[in-house]
């Protein structure tokens, strides 16, 4: 049997990228109350004033960046009414930076061009910030908004988030010159907590959360989007009222409620079925859990991905559920081969327990009397050791970790 033709013809979607992470809607609903305090909160740089620090946080798929990115465009846009006001913003995304140093690196490349970018080792902590002090001096705008989305990947080491919004406090840039400001976004509650007290002073001058959606919210989310994304009467009454339910009850992540949709519709598509009914949806369900599993495991730090080496090394040989100090040997070797900063043993169990957090790890506390005292024993949880390999292996800085039998560590 030979291959079908393409053709544009589609009896499900009129525009399914509507459904994707990468669209953004032209309203943010059901975000009311935090688009007004955001917009509060940003309001003394339309009156040349320094900027407030600002600290987002809320799980992931719950619109911290997609408020951002309408907040930021409105701020450009109503900033070309007043002559003496240029706001500069520049936005990176942490996820794959796990220190404050590898951040500072990333700002300092996003003032140059390609041929002109520094390496992301070499130079001490101290010229990195004066490259980056120098680049803001440069600009000549009146404000410089940093926005660090997903911060949290930074871990413990938040020197950056205590020299940014202190930059004009200390005299690095003139606060006469350019008024700097920091957007903190966190997809972790326990991140903000765990901020160094000089870091909280500086940085939380505004805080706001973004809590899940609930059911009613996400079925609306969810209506604004099939009016765009699929043919008219593709969907059946029960199809949106279930997947905003089951998103709902999992997570309240309106991105988990758009891709169970999406792949609800995907599915009746590739059966070829002209609607889209409650048995696609259920379908969709496991699919939708899996990957996103996988593209958290892929979007971890190098660092959580190295204590996760460890662990499966441990497992091929049979040696979990393992001690936090047995996963430090393995994470140890497994660092000095890839040349990655070898943090503390300290350092592995706080990743040991964010991976705990996301339900990646099972713990359970052992307590062998006075003499023996307490500890925890981890083994994998909710995730097949095989997918954890299969994402592991895909990463590139991990590569030379699998040139060898994985046992050999």
């Amino acid at each position: 049997m030979g291959l079908e033709p393409f053709t544009a013809e589609d009896p499900v979607f009129v525009d399914e990228d509507v459904l994707r992470d990468s669209h953004k809607p032209e309203d943010l609903i059901e975000r009311d109350r935090e688009l007004a305090e955001y917009q509060a909160a940003l309001k003394p740089v339309i009156k040349g004033a320094r900027p407030r620090n600002i600290f987002l946080y809320g799980q992931t798929g719950v619109g911290k960046t997609v408020a951002t990115q309408m907040i930021m465009d409105r701020l450009r846009q109503d900033q070309e009414n007043y002559d003496d006001l240029d706001v500069h913003v520049i936005h990176v995304v942490c996820k794959n930076l796990n220190s404050s140093y590898q951040v500072a690196v990333k700002l300092v490349n996003e003032f140059r061009g390609p041929n002109n970018k520094i390496p992301t080792t070499g130079y001490p902590p101290d010229t990195v910030y004066e490259f980056l002090w120098e680049h803001l001096k440069e600009i000549d705008a009146t404000h410089a908004i940093f926005v660090l989305d997903e911060v949290d990947a930074i871990g413990n080491d938040d020197d950056i988030l205590y020299e940014l919004p202190r930059a004009n406090d200390n005299g690095n840039v003139p606060v006469d010159e350019t008024k700097v400001g920091v957007i903190g976004i966190s997809n972790k509650f326990t991140f903000r907590d765990n901020l160094s007290a000089r870091v909280k002073d500086s940085l939380c001058d505004e805080e706001i959360h973004f809590p899940p959606y609930d059911a009613n919210q996400l079925r609306n989310i969810l209506y604004q989007r099939a009016e765009k994304a699929f043919v008219d009467d593709t969907l059946s009454d029960d199809v949106i009222p279930l997947a905003a339910a089951m998103a709902g009850q999992e997570s309240g992540s309106a991105r988990q409620a758009l891709k169970l949709l999406f792949k609800a519709g995907d599915l009746a598509r590739g059966a070829g079925d002209e609607e889209v009914t409650e048995e696609h949806v259920r379908q969709a369900e496991p699919k939708v859990k899996e990957s996103q599993v996988r593209n958290e495991l892929e979007s971890l730090p190098t660092q959580s991905h190295l204590t996760l080496y460890a662990l499966l090394a441990l497992d091929r040989q049979d040696d979990l559920p393992a001690k936090s100090s047995d996963v430090f040997e393995v994470y140890e070797v497994a660092a000095n081969r890839i040349d990655a900063d070898v943090k503390t043993d300290r350092t592995i169990r706080d990743r040991l327990s964010q991976l705990k957090l996301k339900g990646f790890l099972d713990v359970e506390e052992h307590n062998e009397g006075p003499k023996g005292g307490s500890y925890y024993l981890y083994e994998f949880g909710d995730i097949r050791p095989d997918m954890v390999q299969e994402v592991l292996q895909d990463v590139d800085r991990l590569d030379e970790l699998f040139q060898k039998d994985i046992t050999s560590y």
